[in-house]
């Protein structure tokens, strides 16, 4: 009996890890570096993720289930953002990730600050998500109330790798200053906010779509405001660089906040040439749906503006071909003959 029961316990066994193994093999992992989490990115890097990702024994679609790529589980990964999600996808050490349009443009053509770097020529884009605003947060009482205020104060320009980075350095040169004229830190919206409550730090930028819970909370709390990117200086970079766009942060997006002039530039969802073409048409495809349309919409205040009228906004890079397949299927684009 002993012997008969070791038996029928390995074959048990042997069944259980076949399964496993199984499973593990239809299992498609995909990821989506996103940025720190107290910014955008984040949050809505996990409903992108929720949305595409559709894991052995889920439900399906047309019973209530969910409307992602079958057998795709996606994963939404926090990391310093935009730059650092280019290297990423370039040493295939993500399958996509979130990236402003700028930082995009530059990795693809080797030019701005990726000047004297070899071409990411392997980026491809998915899609356009939303615009991205700059904050320039500031402490009350500390005497700042524009751009060139910063003059030797702590200023916090993100980290490296970061596209928040890349575009304060940007506007501070508009208005006349370099990283010597200030006292540069390079820490993530989340720490940074924590030392302006503490008064460690006196103002920070960051680049988001707006609500930014990082921005959020230090209004509400503690009497933060922000200061305006706007005048000659901010024209000046509309014109020289034309990812830039002249926007406005609505009054009461942030508590006690009225309405702030600044600078945008297009969040987009970018991969690399190397991954399948029916991979990406059915990301692409599953991100469209109805369904994941309900699930951005309710699920962060930014989603609302991630429409596939504005899917092609901006992209300055290549699509993937899975990607364009889609937007030639859906009439978005010219078919070749």
């Amino acid at each position: 009996m002993r012997s008969g029961s070791w038996i029928i316990n390995l074959c048990l066994l042997l069944v259980l890890s076949s399964s496993a193994t199984a499973v593990q093999q239809e299992t498609t992992l995909f990821r989506i570096g996103t940025g720190g989490v107290g910014g955008t990115y984040y949050p809505i890097g996990g409903l992108v993720a929720l949305a595409i990702s559709n894991p052995l024994g889920s439900r399906l679609c047309d019973e209530g289930g969910s409307c992602g790529v079958p057998g795709l589980l996606a994963i939404a990964q926090s990391s310093n953002g935009s730059v650092a999600n280019v290297w990423a996808i370039e040493a295939s050490k993500l399958e996509s990730g979130f990236a402003q349009s700028d930082v995009a443009y530059w990795a693809y053509t080797g030019s701005g600050t990726f000047r004297g770097k070899a071409p990411v020529t392997n980026l491809r884009a998915i899609t356009s998500l939303y615009p991205e605003s700059i904050h320039l947060v500031a402490r009350k009482g500390v005497g700042i109330r524009s751009v060139r205020d910063l003059r030797g104060k702590r200023v916090s320009l993100d980290e490296p790798g970061s596209g928040t980075l890349i575009d304060a350095t940007l506007v501070l040169e508009a208005y006349g200053l370099g990283k010597e004229d200030i006292r540069a830190e390079y820490i993530k919206p989340v720490l940074a906010s924590k030392r302006l409550q503490q008064h460690q730090l006196d103002a920070f930028f960051i680049v988001a779509g707006y609500p930014a819970h990082s921005v959020s909370s230090l209004t509400e709390e503690s009497g933060a405001i922000l200061i305006p990117i706007d005048g000659p200086e901010a024209e000046r970079l509309v014109q020289k660089h034309r990812f830039f766009s002249r926007d406005t942060i609505p009054a009461g997006t942030y508590p006690g906040i009225g309405t702030v002039p600044t600078l945008t530039v297009d969040a987009q969802w970018i991969t690399s040439s190397t991954q399948s073409e029916r991979l990406i048409y059915q990301v692409t495809k599953a991100i469209w749906n109805g369904n994941s349309h309900k699930l951005l919409n309710n699920g962060h205040v930014k989603g609302k503006s991630i429409s596939l009228d504005s899917a092609l906004k901006g992209i300055a890079i290549p699509l993937h071909p899975g990607a364009e397949r889609f937007y030639r299927e859906a009439g978005m684009m010219a078919h070749s003959d």
